[in-house]
């Protein structure tokens, strides 16, 4: 079957408060020809990295004779912002004789990613490569992402046609079934691809799950493509016909007791004869939730982008930078434990950013010129372009700004909350995150400061760096109860999480 896919049951509310299921499609254009008389006849692998170690963890099905193929397979994989997972994509050209990706094989080119790049774009497209580096000619591959939110229900179809045209000489056709939801922008994506019926002029297909999601986005209105082939093992399959439908067609048939009509119409402007006629389908599906919830992972695949600020504290309290004992140590060996923590959190944030500039900010210091104590300063000493080139520029800007700077105090983080805070009311998309090391000396100020921010689209990350005694920032967190300001105002949301990097610095 060229779509056996097991799609998996809706799961219960406990488990998907933990846990989102990611839908990953592929197409291939341009791919090399390995062929003597074919074409290549290809086949897709996907690879995730756990330890190091890159482990297959599921595989497409072989298309025949295509340099173009667009996959039926769909990918699940499941989704951690936390995490950076990383996932490798390989194309095989298939000669059949044992396991796809054996030597038997050719390798038509390889890409890597991470599940955080493709949802956040919601499509990749990206070049193959071949080994060491080499670009595979002019071969691409695409990677569209769509998350399975368990709000949406799942649908299950059963097509069946009659009377389809024959279009073979000796037999009959080996009609196949495909169904392309039509998108926004009038692009189609493919949803599901049928199992071939050999010698059959009224095919009865393998019923099959979809979840309404992937079937129509959950809009019961958008127009759904179903058209059926003529299977040609060249991978040059004759059109027999294409009808469009909706899913509340769907529904309204079944609901009448009926069979689904669908009435051929032209394609490559042509019409097939009088006789093909369609009696698809019969249509069973399965209850669909009418509450949407949407998750984190709805807002990002909407096109929610993370704006990152760090913001990093230079007081005293953290120890002469150039005493190895200093948190702010460079040692040129290994990352002090700022670097950690930046690298750490920054790594997650910056797949979600589109043009992958960081704000950079440092408090607590004196700083160049006059050498006045600032808690606002942009570590590039470029006080109208704070931002830094990647989390490599941010990581440059720090080691750079140290030698210039004067550890000085006090731990006053109200000023970088408040600043971050006009972004987020500028630019209404922000996530800030701070790295002090120790005791804030403001709280009332800084309880005032997150009370207003909590009204805004930004979210403070402190991890707190070091040894030192972190009640006041677990007193931010607000896990033990509603902070509020020192009027006694609440906070909107609960916008600030705490980690002390102690606990975690040696995990993988």
């Amino acid at each position: 079957r060229g779509a056996a896919t097991e799609v998996p049951e809706p799961s219960s509310q406990a488990s998907l408060a933990v846990l989102s299921k990611v839908e990953l499609r592929v197409s291939c254009r341009h791919l090399l020809d390995r062929d003597t008389l074919n074409k290549s006849d290809p086949c897709v692998l996907l690879l995730m990295q756990s330890q190091g170690q890159w482990m297959e963890v599921d595989r497409s099905e072989v298309i025949k004779s295509n340099l173009n193929p667009v996959f039926a397979k769909i990918f699940t994989v499941d989704y951690y912002f936390e995490e950076v997972q990383k996932l490798r994509f390989e194309v095989y050209d298939s000669h059949g004789h044992a396991g796809v990706g054996t030597h038997d094989d050719d390798f038509l080119g390889g890409m890597e990613c991470t599940v955080g790049q493709i949802v956040a774009q919601k499509r990749v497209t990206k070049p193959l490569f071949l080994k060491y580096g080499k670009f595979a000619g002019k071969s691409t591959i695409t990677v569209t992402s769509e998350e399975i939110s368990g709000n949406n229900g799942y649908v299950e179809l059963a097509f069946r046609a009659k009377k389809l045209d024959d279009k073979d000489l000796f037999s009959k056709s080996d009609p196949f079934l495909e169904i392309y939801r039509i998108d926004d922008d009038r692009s189609e994506q493919l949803v599901y691809r049928t199992e071939v019926v050999k010698n059959n002029l009224s095919p009865i297909w393998e019923p099959f799950k979809v979840s309404l999601n992937s079937l129509c986005s959950c809009e019961e209105k958008r127009r759904l493509r179903c058209v059926v082939w003529d299977y040609d093992s060249r991978g040059k399959h004759d059109f027999i016909g294409e009808f469009f439908t909706t899913f509340e067609e769907m529904q309204k048939a079944m609901g009448e007791n009926k069979v689904g009509v669908g009435t051929w119409g032209p394609a490559s402007g042509s019409l097939p004869p009088p006789s093909a006629t369609s009696r698809a389908c019969s249509w069973r599906h399965l209850p669909a939730s009418p509450m949407a919830v949407y998750s984190f992972l709805d807002y990002i695949m909407g096109g929610c982008q993370i704006h990152f600020t760090v913001a990093i504290d230079f007081t005293a309290s953290n120890g002469d930078p150039r005493n190895s004992c200093s948190l702010h140590y460079i040692n040129p060996y290994q990352p002090n434990e700022y670097l950690k923590a930046l690298v750490a959190v920054g790594e997650i944030c910056q797949d979600y950013d589109s043009d992958k500039k960081f704000s950079a900010l440092g408090f607590g210091a004196r700083i160049p010129p006059k050498y006045e104590v600032s808690h606002d300063f942009a570590i590039n000493f470029n006080p109208d372009n704070d931002e830094c080139e990647g989390i490599q520029g941010v990581v440059e800007s720090y080691q750079s700004c140290l030698p210039k700077i004067q550890l000085y105090g006090p731990t006053n983080v109200a000023p970088i909350i408040s600043k971050v805070a006009r972004v987020a009311a500028d630019e209404e998309r922000t996530k800030e995150a701070s790295v002090p090391d120790g005791v804030v000396t403001d709280m009332a100020d800084t309880r005032e400061a997150i009370v207003r921010a909590s009204y805004l689209p930004m979210s403070i990350i402190i991890v707190g760096v070091g040894n030192a005694d972190f009640t006041d920032m677990q007193i931010l967190d607000g896990d033990d109860g509603i902070l509020r300001s020192p009027k006694g105002e609440p906070v909107l949301r609960d916008i600030v999480q705490f980690v002390p990097f102690r606990e975690f610095k040696n995990v993988s």
